[in-house]
């Protein structure tokens, strides 16, 4: 399961990306209309500014926005970012690699074999949905 930040982040970052190119939004706008408590959502926010994915601007008309194109923000390093590995084992995460302790030999392990394959299947559908993909979605189901 991922985290609550991690899902706090994407709805924040669907939310921004919707209104991409619009300007800054106000942190309580994005909390209140996304449900998302205002303080936990700073800290979010503040994460993915240092990311590079967003940028603020203070003052009157101040707020976040999205500093890349929707298209070029994907959930997995979104998720990468808040809670570390996708993996579900170490030996086979692309960041975050660590031998298992019990391992007798990687190169024959069966179990890292089905993990690995697991890994890469979900890596690749976290790639493929980007910002700008979930929004189409939503537009689609509407």
């Amino acid at each position: 399961m991922i985290s609550k930040k991690t899902k706090y982040a994407l709805n924040a970052l669907v939310h921004l990306a919707k209104k991409f190119e619009q300007g800054p939004v106000l942190i309580s706008y994005i909390s209140e209309q996304e449900n998302i408590p205002q303080k936990f959502l700073e800290a979010i926010l503040l994460d993915l500014k240092n990311a590079g994915i967003l940028a603020s601007k203070k003052g009157k008309g101040g707020g976040y926005y999205l500093i890349k194109p929707p298209e070029e923000v994907n959930v997995a390093d979104v998720m990468r970012l808040l809670d570390g590995p996708i993996a579900l084992l170490p030996c086979v995460t692309y960041k975050y690699y660590e031998r298992c302790e019990e391992c007798k030999d990687e190169e024959t392990c069966g179990i890292r074999d089905v993990f690995m394959a697991v890994r890469n299947e979900t890596v690749h559908i976290l790639k493929q949905n980007t910002l700008a993909s979930i929004i189409e979605k939503e537009s689609v189901q509407k």
